[in-house]
């Protein structure tokens, strides 16, 4: 297992519960939640943050974000136990390290 894997597959669940409720996500927006400082940063952390800053007030998007996980989760609880299963691992994998989406998934 790797960050990438789970960050893919934590983003892609809310991706999928934002377009559930109509609610598009830009690019900026997605690539934020895989935000890191770490050396497993997909892309440069400075400019990722400063490109997101010109545009997106960060308590904001924190709610919003933050719910769409939420409604994500309880959405995977009720159709997809083997997906919370995974949710769970994936989350204490990430955990092992210091990943903006911790801050959102929370």
């Amino acid at each position: 297992m790797t960050a990438q894997e789970a960050k893919d597959f934590l983003v892609a669940q809310v991706v999928q519960q934002a377009t559930m409720e109509g609610a598009a996500l830009s690019d900026v927006e997605k690539r934020m939640m895989y935000f890191t400082e770490s050396e497993d940063a997909i892309e440069d952390p400075s400019a990722l943050n400063e490109e997101f800053e010109a545009q997106y007030d960060t308590g904001e998007y924190e709610r919003k974000i933050s719910g769409l996980f939420r409604a994500a989760y309880k959405r995977l609880r009720k159709e997809n136990p083997i997906g919370v299963e995974k949710w769970k691992e994936y989350v204490r994998f990430l955990k092992k390290g210091d990943h903006y989406i911790l801050v959102l998934s929370d």
